[in-house]
């Protein structure tokens, strides 16, 4: 069990939460949510003890043992697969490096050698020399081959390096187990091997995610870190919302009748008081006035954007041709992808899909005229409006101007600026913040300003690269809104299963081995039809 007492913690004048007690027990599986900046890593950090609260407490159960993942994919590249992995047991992994160091060195006293038999003893009660067993064992469950257990991290494919790290956070059997953003920088496929893996192990876990399919999939209960307070839901997030939702709805409805009583106690004191005949029925309802009480109903952290896009022109039949597309990055000794084909209907929503590395970002950076092709032509058709959102938009935003100015950029004729003053306004951008230079934008922000380019130059086909990247649970349900009304026609790359699953009617998948796999119906129907698990 994992416990916390009166955990507070302050930044300058407000406190990010405060007066959180709260228990992790039981083997539950506990999605850790809010909005963007409502503390949700910084009160992993104080779980994790890599950060001290400003008051309150922190209780491991004694003789229970916390794993964390580690969120630096890039953190060891020069070690062995293996050896990170070994080094989820802290304890172990160091007495294991001290007793080694001993032994390589030629001037070892005897003294040293003593103490090498010191740490012979705290490997063997750490299970030191079956180290190397087990921990191959759980990378060939994550399906890691033993070919790579002894290569460098560096030649590790970027889509397994998180399984080596979740592997690395498994090793030490831990009891309590901390997952940050566990579905970052993963594949859609490697997802749901994620899934499974969190849904086999029987451990308490705390996992912060923005992944609505996949804390639906892992999670028996959800903490919601909201008006600076933490409180558990049972259940998972859907089951979360509709809790939330009701439970607001009951607080609003006994306030509304709790106003309409007081209004009416009022009244009467108002009319009667001075009326010798009703000065008791009058002191009556002045106790009754102060018995009644509105319950408080805090400002949510959570803010929900107004996110709509309109196409400036209609189109018909199809919106691009694409014949014998083949692409090679200059010096490689390999084609991303070669000779494909196909053509994406006006109006269609198509998600492309495949795991990382295959090429997804480098499609659709040659469909927006980003890159040229090595062979092959790409077609649109004459009246394409084509609007890009890159996965990474730093580059639009290296100019030194502020949030207005940006904007404003990108109207049409009819547009003057209060349009571009409401846009900024629905995408939460309003008053002095508008002034704000948009160099210093987050990753978050960066991203609602992309969407507000696009409301505003209105075009028939977006292009969006994982657009739901950097974003809060709030912007990605009124995104997904916002493009579910959309008239033209999509292609996405995105590895959020519901955003994919909720949105697309046309998949198109690169495979490692250079294949295509274009199937038109929804994400689930293409799991069904490829007998994959839904």
């Amino acid at each position: 069990m994992l416990s916390t007492t009166n955990l507070s913690i302050q930044f300058e004048a407000k406190p990010l939460f405060e007066h959180v007690s709260v228990k992790f027990s039981d083997g539950n599986r506990y999605g850790l949510i809010g909005a963007n900046g409502s503390g949700k890593s910084t009160l992993m950090k104080i779980l994790g003890g890599e950060l001290e609260p400003s008051s309150g407490d922190v209780v491991l159960q004694a003789g229970m043992r916390m794993g964390k993942l580690n969120q630096n994919q890039f953190a060891y590249e020069d070690e062995r697969v293996l050896d990170v992995v070994m080094q989820g047991h802290a304890e172990m992994w160091a007495a294991m490096r001290e007793r080694d160091l001993i032994y390589a060195n030629a001037e070892a006293t005897d003294e040293d050698y003593m103490r090498a038999a010191e740490l012979e003893g705290k490997v063997a009660e750490y299970d030191g020399y079956t180290a190397e067993a087990r921990a191959g064992a759980i990378l060939i469950d994550a399906g890691i081959d033993e070919s790579k257990h002894n290569l460098p991290m560096r030649e590790i494919p970027p889509g397994l390096k998180l399984r080596v790290l979740l592997a690395q956070a498994l090793f030490s059997r831990p009891d309590v187990l901390l997952l940050d953003e566990p579905t970052n920088n993963l594949d859609i496929h490697s997802i749901g091997w994620l899934e499974r893996t969190i849904n086999a192990y029987d451990a308490t876990m705390i996992i912060i995610s923005h992944d609505r399919h996949f804390l639906n999939q892992v999670c028996t209960h959800i903490a919601d870190l909201d008006y600076q307070q933490l409180k558990i839901y049972p259940g998972n997030y859907y089951d979360f919302m509709l809790a939330s939702t009701q439970a607001r709805q009951r607080v609003e409805a006994a306030n509304a009748k709790a106003k309409a009583q007081i209004s009416d106690l009022q009244e009467f004191v108002r009319r009667f008081s001075a009326n010798a005949s009703k000065a008791r029925q009058a002191t009556s309802r002045k106790r009754q006035l102060e018995k009644i009480k509105i319950e408080e109903i805090r400002p949510s952290s959570r803010q929900n954007p107004y996110i709509r896009f309109e196409q400036a022109k209609k189109l018909y039949r199809s919106a691009v041709t694409v014949d014998g597309l083949t692409f090679r990055y200059p010096g490689a000794d390999r084609d991303i992808f070669t000779n494909l084909n196909f053509t994406i209907e006006a109006g269609q929503r198509v998600a492309i899909i495949g795991p990382n590395g295959i090429g997804k970002t480098t499609l659709m950076r040659c469909l927006a005229g980003d890159l040229t092709p090595t062979a092959g032509t790409i077609t649109w058709v004459e009246n394409a409006q084509v609007g890009y959102m890159p996965q990474d938009p730093s580059a639009e935003f290296e100019q030194k101007t502020d949030l207005l100015t940006w904007m404003s950029t990108w109207t049409g004729k009819a547009d003057d600026e209060q349009i571009v003053r409401a846009t900024l306004g629905r995408l939460l951008f309003s008053g002095d913040e508008t002034k704000k230079q948009v160099r210093v934008l987050s990753g978050g922000e960066k991203g609602r300003m992309m969407y507000g380019k696009m409301m505003l130059t209105r075009p028939n086909v977006m292009l969006m690269d994982e657009p739901t990247n950097h974003m809060d649970m709030e912007t990605i349900e009124s995104l997904q809104i916002g493009l579910e009304k959309y008239p033209g026609t999509l292609i996405f790359v995105s590895h959020d299963r519901e955003f994919v699953g909720g949105l697309a009617n046309r998949m198109i998948e690169l495979k490692p081995d250079g294949s295509v796999t274009d199937f038109t119906g929804t994400y689930d129907e293409y799991l069904e039809a490829q007998g994959l698990e839904s």
